[in-house]
């Protein structure tokens, strides 16, 4: 038989304590109990109870008020109040203040087991329900990081361990990779997801507006400052804070940051009053930061404050087993918002998605998908655009046309050209129709209709 949850007996009468608490333990019940609210409140940081039973009236206190301090201590107790005759009033005040249920003197033992009971199960019940919710908000927390690969299973299982900790974490990638998923995926998963999860770009914001966006601005600190506003760590007070780009803040902010990483203290931009605050930092960048120590364009003692924890994420092309369930999860959502039927990619088109170098990682397969989905005509994609390389061209095209070229004399028809061209290309891509179909800019479906007796 499991253990009984434990109960918390506050009386200063010791016989009516005595006798309730062999009661209580008759039925299996493990209880501890105290004489005046002082001894509850040493019990109570001692033991984890799942319910307070109290009198009242208390020797030391007021019953009420100890109900406070037991929602302080242990907010997922419940609680029940004993009361005496011409008391009901004060007892109805207690439930005001979170008790659950009271019980009038002198106790009926089947009255006090009956509400006991009563009282546990509804604790018993929220606490599943929380942590039901708990669940869920994982769930979500790592539902948007999509993979089956090693590479994100190590990635979900670090962020599991570390997200309950405060420790401040360093995520660094390549862009497009998902740090910002990384980041409130930390967030959703810690003790903080109740509180804000506030982001700000390093990068996107001019220097000289960045610290009133950090740190807040008292009025008359600068022109056009017609009053106070807090900033983002005042805003993040007990939550999380993301500092995207933070290889970009300039070295004076970067003093202020540490400061405030070292002591939790900052001063608003024109203020002389400190201001503390309890915030988890998280940063993000794709820079190497090691390389803008040496070159003095990052402080080394704040690397050292934000790189508690590291977090790298993989670049796609380095988790390409992931590219179908990636591929597929877009589709879906494209389709849905768009209101189109588009339901599958086609073999030879996720091929194609597969041998990409992907030089945008998700973010790039994100936009791919995108545009597949606008232009689809029918439920399935046959193929896949991608946007050129900075010179202009795709880097399959330029790697497969290096060095080749084709005649074609005027004069020739449309059809003749075209089939020549086709061949050409065939022959140049060793018989692969596929890549021959992505050089061209053509559906592979297309090739294959209208060229069945190409090389193959």
């Amino acid at each position: 038989m499991a253990a009984q949850p434990d109960i918390l007996l506050v009386d200063d009468d010791e016989r009516l304590r005595m006798a309730a608490e062999k009661v209580l333990a008759a039925e299996g019940y493990s209880v501890v109990s105290a004489p005046s609210a002082a001894a509850a409140v040493e019990a109570l940081k001692q033991h984890r109870v799942a319910l307070v039973v109290t009198d009242l009236r208390l020797p030391d206190q007021d019953g009420i008020a100890l109900l406070k301090q037991v929602r302080e201590l242990q907010p997922e107790a419940e609680a029940v109040v004993i009361t005496g005759h011409g008391s009901v009033e004060k007892a109805v005040e207690a439930m005001r203040c979170g008790a659950y249920d009271f019980i009038e003197k002198p106790l009926d033992s089947l009255a006090l087991l009956k509400t006991v009971a009563k009282a546990l199960e509804k604790q018993r019940l929220a606490g599943e329900n929380r942590r039901l919710r708990q669940q869920l908000q994982q769930a979500r927390g790592l539902d948007a990081l999509i993979g089956g690969s090693p590479a994100i299973q190590t990635l979900k299982q670090l962020i599991r361990q570390v997200a309950p900790t405060d420790v401040n974490v360093l995520i660094q990638g390549e862009s497009g990779t998902g740090k910002e998923i990384v980041a409130n995926a930390l967030h959703q998963l810690s003790e903080r997801r109740d509180r804000p999860l506030l982001k700000i770009s390093c990068a996107a914001i001019p220097e000289t507006l960045l610290e009133s966006e950090l740190f807040g601005h008292e009025k008359g600190a600068f022109t056009g400052a017609h009053a106070a506003r807090p900033g983002k760590f005042d805003l993040a007070d007990g939550g999380t804070l993301l500092l995207d780009e933070i290889a970009e803040m300039s070295p004076q902010l970067q003093a202020k940051l540490l400061r405030v990483l070292q002591d939790g203290r900052f001063q608003r931009l024109g203020g002389t009053k400190e201001t503390r605050v309890n915030v988890r930092l998280l940063c993000a960048t794709h820079a190497d930061i090691p390389k803008a120590i040496q070159e003095g364009k990052f402080r080394h003692d704040l690397y050292y404050r934000i790189n508690t924890m590291q977090i790298v994420l993989p670049p796609l092309r380095e988790r390409r087993d992931d590219i179908p369930l990636l591929a597929g999860h877009f589709l879906r959502r494209f389709a849905a918002d768009m209101n189109k039927s588009v339901r599958s990619i086609a073999p030879e088109a996720l091929e194609q998605l597969t041998a990409h170098s992907w030089p945008g990682n998700v973010r790039e397969l994100e936009h791919v998908l995108q545009l597949a989905v606008a232009l689809a005509q029918d439920d399935v994609i046959g193929s896949f655009a991608f946007a050129p390389t900075a010179s202009g061209s795709s880097e399959e095209h330029l790697k497969a046309a290096e060095g080749s070229c084709l005649s074609i004399p005027i004069g020739t028809t449309a059809e003749e050209a075209t089939k020549r061209l086709v061949q050409a290309t065939i022959e140049r891509c060793a018989g692969n129709r596929l890549k021959a179909a992505r050089m061209l800019g053509i559906p592979p479906r297309t090739m294959y209709r209208h060229f069945p007796n190409s090389i193959q």
